[in-house]
């Protein structure tokens, strides 16, 4: 395939990309993702997004990082779709907003709040960012069968990561019981509703919101502990509940 017939930062061609595909933020994570699938390789690395293929329990899946922010993955998820992707579940990690949200335990998304500043410039804000039913039931029976029990609910797609000057929104959506706050969903949500493909999303909590404990009281623990064991067990439960999504 020439190089003109490549999508843009992905760097893959239309019909290269199978129709189930797990993405991540890290590229190093979906290479450790991958490293999980049979017959796995590589098709392309460029900047933030790495793609590989492979199969997982005899079904082809892919599996493509993103980056940090809306900006980057909306481009990956829009480029997914365009080259064959009919199902999109992110894994990633997300700072807990609820009192019993805590580092180490797992959220799959029912929906976002669209707070990160891309998405409006496609589609009006009372659009909503609605998780597929299929793909949310998938991750729940998913992780029923890997015996991880899990919040669902309601995330928060943030356009920052640290917060700024700005009052910030994040206590007004933990009152109205959000359970978590990430950088993504929201775009893979509406950007998937668009082109009728099917997406939901399962995040590891890492901390508490910045904006709920103060930057000094962050505490991030994704390098050890729970949270490592929460990231490798939401990969578990994605790429099991994946293959049960139909592409029909």
């Amino acid at each position: 395939m020439s190089e003109k017939n490549l999508l843009p930062c992905i760097h893959v061609a239309p019909g290269d990309i199978p129709p189930r595909v797990i993405t991540c933020g890290d590229p190093a994570r979906a290479e450790r993702i991958a490293q999980r699938l049979e017959n796995a390789k590589n098709l392309a690395k460029n900047r933030e997004f790495w793609v590989y293929t492979g199969t997982h329990k005899g079904t082809e899946v892919a599996v493509v990082s993103h980056g940090v922010g809306c900006g980057g993955a909306a481009i990956a998820f829009e480029s997914l779709w365009r080259a064959g992707a009919k199902v999109i579940i992110r894994t990633g990690t997300c700072g807990g907003m609820q009192p019993d949200v805590l580092a180490g335990d797992l959220v799959v998304a029912t929906g976002a709040c669209r707070e990160e500043g891309v998405t409006e410039k496609m589609i009006p804000l009372s659009y909503p960012a609605i998780a597929d039913g299929e793909v949310v039931s998938a991750l729940m029976q998913s992780a029923k069968a890997n015996n991880r029990p899990v919040h669902k609910g309601l995330v928060l797609t943030q356009a920052l990561f640290y917060p700024g000057f700005l009052e910030s929104t994040v206590k007004l959506y933990a009152k109205a019981g959000v359970k978590a706050m990430e950088n993504e969903v929201a775009s893979l949500l509406v950007v998937s509703s668009l082109h009728g493909v099917k997406a939901g999303a399962i995040v590891a909590v890492d901390a508490p919101a910045f904006e709920l404990v103060g930057v000094d009281g962050y505490n991030q623990t994704a390098e050890g502990g729970d949270v490592v064991q929460a990231v490798e067990d939401e990969i578990a439960i994605a790429l099991d509940a994946i293959i049960n999504v139909s592409v029909d």
